[in-house]
């Protein structure tokens, strides 16, 4: 397969992600794809061949490698490959669509008549959610393949020795795989470096929709405190304040006696001293 010609389409989805989705797709093509094309294929490619079993029994052999290994680690990764950066092609066909679509309305309504988007590549309105689907189907089908190698392989290790007792075998059999270390090694790593792209895609949905989220508040908050600041809402909060510290004094200050009928030059006094 002709891996040069699919980098050169997902390399144009580089303007149109954040940093996060850049950092996505630097990791599938070093960490992936190129571990994939320079060392994965070289080292499955003897599987079949030094699959080796203790009988010398007609078919034996094919039999038992098709059992312990119904899909080859090297398929399933390049299925893989392909499935998670297809939603990335959807972003590149919804921005496409746009700027046709603002090229027709320009020779339509000519200079003068306006535009459909200030921004075809601006992840606003219909481009926001098609974004935002790829990133879930990018997590979901990753996801979905390290389940499926855990059901082929679990703990996604292969044993050195594996016993094989299915016909035509005449009896239990023991078949020896080729390199199981180096290919434990392998596919740890690859199955790591799909881990690290799952958080990378959850990362980065969680940024947008947080992002979404403060830009749908901050109109209201903006109206919020543009009402506070109007005159009558100054003036009456002001009114308040003054009829607050009003009260404040008069709570503070000391109560005056009665004035009393039979003795007023008492009061007097005490009200001079």
């Amino acid at each position: 397969m002709n891996w040069g010609v699919f980098e050169g389409l997902l390399s144009g989805v580089n303007k149109y992600s954040t940093a996060f989705g850049r950092i996505w797709l630097s990791l599938v093509f070093i960490f992936r794809v190129l571990v994939y094309l320079v060392t994965a294929e070289r080292v499955w490619s003897d599987d079949h061949k030094d699959f080796d079993c203790n009988t010398r029994q007609p078919g034996c052999t094919n039999v038992c490698f098709d059992q312990f290994f119904p899909v080859s680690h090297v398929r399933l990764w390049a299925l893989q490959l392909i499935l998670v950066t297809c939603p990335s092609l959807l972003v590149l066909m919804h921005v496409a669509y746009r700027e046709a679509q603002e090229k027709k309305h320009r020779q339509a309504a000519g200079e003068g008549g306006g535009r459909l988007y200030l921004d075809p590549g601006k992840k606003r309105g219909g481009l926001w959610w098609t974004y935002v689907c790829s990133l879930v189907c990018k997590a979901g089908v990753d996801a979905a393949f390290l389940c499926v190698f855990h059901s082929f392989y679990p703990k996604y290790t292969l044993p050195r020795v594996v016993k094989c007792h299915i016909a035509p075998c005449p009896n239990t059999v023991d078949c020896f795989i080729s390199k199981p270390s180096e290919k434990n090694i392998f596919t740890l790593f690859m199955v790591t470096t799909a881990v690290v792209c799952i958080l990378l895609n959850l990362v980065e949905l969680a940024y947008l929709v947080g992002k979404r989220c403060r830009e749908g508040l901050a109109p209201r908050t903006a109206r919020a405190e543009g009402a506070c600041r109007c005159p009558d809402c100054t003036a009456s909060s002001r009114a308040g304040r003054d009829l607050l510290s009003g009260d404040l004094l008069l709570l503070g200050s000391d109560p005056q006696p009665p004035l009393s009928p039979d003795h007023p030059r008492d009061h007097v006094k005490k009200t001079i001293l």
